[in-house]
C-alpha cells in the first residue's frame, strides 16, 4: 500500500462545535471571555497532517459487523490517521492543575480542531474520488461501536504514524499526541 502524507490549512474555529464539546448550554460573556482570551493563547499551535492510503477492499478484513456493514458495495478503503500535533497536549497540561476551567477550554478547543481536520480530509478524499464517478463512505474509527480499539495497532502497522507524522500508540492503545484520529471510509462507484 502507498502512504501518503499531506499538510491541511485548518478552517476558522466553529465556535457553537468547541462550546458544545466544552458541555456549554449557554454561552455567558465570561465563557465567551475565557474562550477568546484561549483561542488566542492557542494561535499558531495547530498543525493539521494526515497520512493516508487505499487498498482493495476485498484486502480487507475488519473484525466488526458494522464496519462490514460500512464498506459493502466498496471498491477501495481508505486508511487514515490524523493529528493536530502536539502543541494543545502541552497547554492542556500546562493548566490542568493551575486553571482547570482553561484546561477544558483548550481540551475542547482541540477537540473540534482535530474533528474539523477529519472534515477537511474527508471532503478532499470527496472531490478527487467524485472526478471518477465515485463517492466516499462516512469515518469510522476504531473504538466506535462493535469496532475493536485494537484495530489502531494494525492502522498504525500499515501506515507506519510514528515515522510520517510523528503520531505514537502507547500499550494502553492512547495516541500521542492525543488530539489525533485513526479512521477508515470506503469509495465506491456512485449510483445514480
Amino acid at each position: 500500500m502507498n502512504v501518503f502524507v499531506e499538510d491541511f490549512a485548518l478552517p476558522d474555529v466553529d465556535r457553537r462545535e468547541w462550546f458544545r464539546y466544552m458541555g456549554a448550554r449557554s454561552v455567558s460573556d465570561e465563557l465567551r471571555t475565557l474562550a477568546e482570551s484561549c483561542l488566542a493563547e492557542a494561535e499558531g499551535c495547530f498543525h493539521g497532517r494526515v497520512c493516508y492510503g487505499e487498498l482493495p477492499t476485498s484486502a480487507t478484513e475488519w473484525n466488526s459487523r458494522s464496519v462490514r456493514d460500512l464498506l459493502s458495495n466498496c471498491d477501495r478503503t481508505v486508511i487514515f490517521a490524523a493529528t493536530v500535533g502536539l502543541d494543545i497536549d502541552r497547554l492542556i497540561a500546562k493548566y490542568s492543575r493551575i486553571a482547570p476551567a482553561r484546561a477544558l477550554c483548550f481540551q475542547a478547543l482541540g477537540t473540534e480542531r482535530i474533528e474539523a481536520l477529519c472534515d477537511v480530509f474527508c471532503e478532499k478524499m470527496r472531490e478527487r474520488v467524485h472526478k471518477n464517478g465515485e463517492n466516499v463512505t462516512s469515518r469510522f474509527s476504531p473504538g466506535y461501536g462493535d469496532f475493536p480499539l485494537e484495530t489502531q495497532k494494525e492502522v498504525f502497522r500499515l501506515l507506519n504514524c510514528p515515522v510520517r507524522i510523528g503520531l505514537t500508540l502507547n500499550e494502553s492503545l492512547l495516541m500521542s499526541p492525543t488530539k489525533s484520529v485513526t479512521a477508515i471510509m470506503g469509495i465506491r462507484k456512485e449510483t445514480v
